[in-house]
């Protein structure tokens, strides 16, 4: 008498990401080997991330150049433009069209030849701010088709410095990082962006406030009434920054810093940055006094490791929205986006994490009107749809090696069944190997062409769909299967080609393979 097939379940498979650290011996089979082009949706299952659709039409200044840094400004009666930079050019953005924003001050038109610029605003005024240059300003109350340097403000007093890194916080801008000064922060009036002597200006040297001797500024940040300066391997952390002439030292971290002036983002009660060691995280509580750090990206640390290594880091962008829960940390000359879920965190203090490949955003920025907004050659992007602009992208997804509960034991694979949610006419190569070996079986299935819905949405077998009320398909995907081993190793790709796709469920049928 043989014996019964044993059925497997994945619920949800993938909930916990990538882990390309620990042992895949014994990893946990709700994590992933591979995850590539994947989002963890809001119901725990592996998802297709979203495609972009581009937000304007040509502008024959950008062409092709990459759009680098993108921005806000909400205007003190709530009108909301949104404005970026691209090549040697400032733009604004309305009615689906970029127009170059011309030079309106009283002297000669600063020369642009670099694109590394970081935004804030302030009082009704856009600000961009590179070390090497002038800050320049869009200040639609004085003209809605032309920029100025900031000096150039009616009524400004004081040195307006070149800094690379700029914060606006607590009714004022604070900025550091210039190319002879790396230990200073200088902070203007209050609401007035232009005023950098008298009043409440001032500035902070940190020369002898560093712990562990000297460092240098890269980024700053503020939450809680407190201001963040990140040095490479150090922070400090001020309280009471809304009042600068009695804000004091709370907290310094040392052996931590930021390396990435624009991978720092404020997510939600939290801030986020990359540092030395990864992705980390400032968790802040009231009852303690000290600031402890959260390594965010554990999971996937030596392959960021190696990507960072080789990268500019003037290069490294991140975007946080709130809208998907999701940090990205684009590493362009890997091309790869590292995509963190902010959802929350796993047992070790870790985001679920996700690669995104053949995609290489060079700005983010999440709207008031909630549009998440990435930086392209020669295009705004929104991050919308399930196609990169016109084309397709591809997703893979490969489980942990599963072992059926039983390490010792040989089973033979009898079947495989998908189930999965959207997709119409989507071919998917299903693949399976055996006992830590990259020789892999393989077999392909379609997802039906979605027509019309089931009846009770509710889908039946293996051969009907189901419309959801949203809108979605329910597919049960079967595939025999073959050969046999001690653990196995499952996964699939696709193209995803215009329609939301997730794996709800994935059920291995074996046999013990003994008899």
């Amino acid at each position: 008498m043989s014996e019964p097939i044993q059925p497997y379940s994945l619920k949800a498979p993938g909930f916990y990401g990538l882990n390309l650290s620990d042992s895949p011996v014994d990893l946990s089979p709700n994590f992933a080997l591979e995850a590539n082009n994947c989002v963890i949706d809001k119901a725990g299952r592996v998802a297709a991330r979203k495609g972009w659709v581009k937000a304007n039409t040509t502008n024959a200044d950008l062409s092709t150049s990459n759009v680098s840094c993108i921005g806000e400004l909400i205007q003190n009666d709530g009108t909301a433009t949104t404005v970026c930079t691209g090549g040697a050019y400032l733009f604004k953005l309305a009615a689906g069209a970029l127009t170059t924003l011309t030079y309106g001050g009283g002297g000669v038109a600063p020369t642009i030849s670099a694109s590394n610029w970081q935004f804030c605003f302030l009082n009704g005024i856009a600000m961009f701010w590179q070390r090497g240059y002038d800050p320049l300003i869009y200040d639609p109350a004085v003209s809605t088709t032309t920029f100025r340097r900031l000096n150039e403000k009616t009524g400004t007093a004081g040195t307006v410095y070149q800094c690379n890194v700029a914060l606006a916080a607590y009714g004022r801008v604070w900025a550091a990082d210039t190319a002879t000064d790396k230990s200073t922060v200088v902070f203007c009036d209050l609401l007035a962006p232009h005023i950098w002597t008298g009043g409440t200006a001032g500035s902070l040297d940190l020369r002898n406030v560093w712990p562990s001797g000297g460092d240098e500024i890269t980024a700053l940040a503020a939450h809680n009434n407190r201001l963040f300066i990140f040095g490479r391997r150090q922070i400090l952390i001020y309280t009471g920054a809304d009042t600068p002439s009695t804000m004091e030292l709370s907290d310094s971290i040392v052996g931590i810093g930021c390396i990435a002036r624009d991978s720092v983002q404020n997510i939600g009660e939290d801030v986020w940055f990359l540092s030395d060691t990864g992705v980390r995280s400032l968790m802040r509580t009231i009852q303690e006094q000290s600031a402890p750090i959260r390594k965010i990206s554990k999971n996937v640390h030596d392959a960021l490791q190696v990507d960072v290594s080789s990268e500019t880091l003037a290069n490294v962008k991140s975007g946080y929205s709130q809208v998907n829960a999701i940090y990205l940390l684009t590493i362009p000359t890997s091309m790869k986006t590292y995509c963190f879920d902010t959802r929350y965190a796993l047992e070790d203090g870790s985001a679920r994490t996700t690669i995104w490949t053949g995609t290489t955003p060079k700005a983010f920025y999440e709207t008031k009107g909630r549009l998440f907004y990435t930086g392209r050659a020669g295009y705004i992007g929104t991050y919308s749809g399930y196609l990169d602009d016109t084309a397709t992208y591809r997703m893979t997804y490969y489980t942990s090696w599963i072992d059926f509960g039983n390490p010792i034991q040989t089973s033979i694979l009898k079947r495989i069944l998908l189930t999965t949610i959207g997709g119409s006419a989507q071919t998917i190569t299903i693949k399976w190997a055996y006992d830590f070996l990259a020789s892999y079986f393989s077999g392909q299935v379609t997802t039906p062409t979605t027509t019309s819905a089931a009846q009770f949405n509710v889908s039946q077998y293996n051969t009907s769909t189901a419309q959801y009320a949203s809108g979605s398909t329910v597919n049960v995907l079967s595939l025999p299967g073959s050969s046999s081993g001690r653990v196995l190793q499952f996964g699939f790709e696709t193209a995803i080609n215009g329609s939301e796709f997730s794996v709800q469920r994935i059920d291995i049928y074996s046999k013990d393979g003994r008899l």
